[in-house]
């Protein structure tokens, strides 16, 4: 991290002091809270905002599966049966996202100290795991029909549940996507990935019925191939989602502008360490910044309450922050100053 100074205390100006004296004021004239409770409206307003796209969109995957089902069950077509299950699964998937939504309301306890929003990364691995069962599902089913040709009927009737399948499952993922990206969950992105690849699954069942209506009897099988592999490709993107949210892996861009953010702040000579974590779907920060060795205790804290302060308007999604004020000279780390301001502690 290259080093960056700003000159401040004996030696800087008339000019600096008198900035750093209107910031200082300005901090403590400008009404903001650093009580946790004012951090729980936002928090419950992006889980709330979860819940809802995931109602929504259970409740419109659960209708073209069953619109689905009822037609596989007079056509026989598989790739129409893998579609529908497809559907079926990115559905069900609303379950452990939602068990996972209302976990993350529950404040922190004595023994979970940084509160339940893990329990959503956790909810994304069940997403991968149903992912992988709905394409294994579709494989088999795909590959016995290759082996056991059987004619397709009710053609047009599999072509109209081709184009409903895709049309409602694009305005899922959509919607999921968008939210989930608003909120930053991690989950919900990769539950949106889903539901769009099942849209293209079910474009692949109206070229599945094109060709039965050609007399192809193997379009249909090979079609079902054709989307489990299309599904592989998305549980891969789901599954590298995950994996990075689960170790903990962020944005080098939030980085950089929390690094910048705090650099402005009047006081910091230099940024000695930075770290960020999400916890569900909000963001976590630790920085140490180092200042004049001269300042006083409250001087010290001032500086990490103003750090503290600018971090969290910055970083989109960063709900609490760590701030540890490192003197410029010190002999060794073990015996430097180190003050700690969170949220709640002023």
């Amino acid at each position: 991290m290259a080093t960056h100074h700003h000159e401040h205390g004996h030696g800087h100006d008339g000019g600096t002091a008198m900035r750093e004296w209107w910031h200082r004021l300005r901090h403590r004239l400008t009404p903001h809270s650093h009580d946790t409770a004012d951090k729980v409206d936002p928090a419950l307003e992006s889980s709330r905002a979860g819940m809802r796209a995931l109602w929504i969109s259970l409740a419109v995957l659960t209708l073209t599966a069953c619109v689905q089902a009822a037609i596989v069950a007079v056509s026989g077509s598989v790739a129409l049966l893998g579609d529908t299950l497809h559907n079926l699964a990115d559905a069900l998937t609303a379950v452990p996202l939602g068990i996972a939504f209302l976990l993350g309301r529950r404040a922190a306890t004595r023994a979970y100290t940084y509160g339940f929003g893990r329990a959503e990364d956790l909810a994304g691995v069940v997403i991968v795991l149903v992912i992988a069962a709905s394409a294994a599902a579709s494989a088999l089913v795909a590959v016995r029909r290759l082996v056991e040709p059987q004619a397709m009927t009710h053609l047009p009737w599999v072509f109209a549940a081709g184009v409903a399948g895709f049309a409602g499952n694009e305005l899922v993922a959509r919607y999921r996507i968008a939210v989930g990206r608003r909120i930053g969950s991690a989950a919900l992105v990769a539950d949106g990935l889903h539901a769009r690849t099942d849209g293209f699954a079910s474009l692949a069942v109206v070229l599945a019925a094109a060709g039965a209506a050609l007399g192809w009897r193997w379009a249909d099988p090979v079609v079902g191939l054709l989307i489990t592999a299309a599904i592989l490709f998305v549980l891969k993107d789901a599954a590298r989602e995950v994996y990075r949210r689960l170790m903990d892996r962020v944005d080098p861009d939030l980085v950089d502008r929390a690094e910048r953010a705090l650099r402005l702040i009047p006081g910091v000579r230099d940024i000695s360490g930075l770290r960020m974590r999400w916890i569900g779907h909000h963001l976590h920060a630790e920085a140490a910044v180092v200042v004049d060795a001269h300042l006083s205790l409250i001087a010290a804290h001032e500086i990490a309450a103003d750090a503290e302060h600018q971090l969290t308007h910055a970083v989109p999604r960063l709900t609490e922050a760590t701030v540890h004020v490192d003197p410029a000279t010190y002999p060794g780390a073990e015996h430097h100053l180190r003050i700690s301001h969170r949220i709640g502690a002023s």
